[in-house]
């Protein structure tokens, strides 16, 4: 039987496989940075697959408090990323 660490690595692999694939393959701005944020999702999975001690162990904070700021960090960027995408949209258009 497969364990519930090593599953969690697997996904967090597989949405990172998925999103630089489509990060490379689309051509818009707007799936390509929500293929960008599905990486980084599979890089949140996999990190807090790493970090897991076992279901006895005390979780560590750490791992934990880097993956929530890089969530915010992500979210921050893509909306800034989304802004700038459309005032250069807007710039091409006249």
């Amino acid at each position: 039987m497969i364990s519930q660490q090593l599953l969690y690595a697997i996904a967090g692999i597989g949405l990172f496989t998925i999103g630089l694939r489509a990060t490379l393959l689309h051509q818009q701005l707007l799936p390509r940075l929500l293929s960008l944020n599905v990486c980084g999702a599979g890089v949140f999975l996999t990190f807090i697959a790493i970090a897991y001690q076992g279901p006895d162990a005390v979780a560590d904070p750490v791992p934990h408090a880097l993956v929530l700021t890089g969530i915010v960090v992500a979210v921050s960027a893509l909306a800034m990323a989304v802004a700038l995408g459309r005032r250069l949209r807007m710039l091409d258009d006249e």
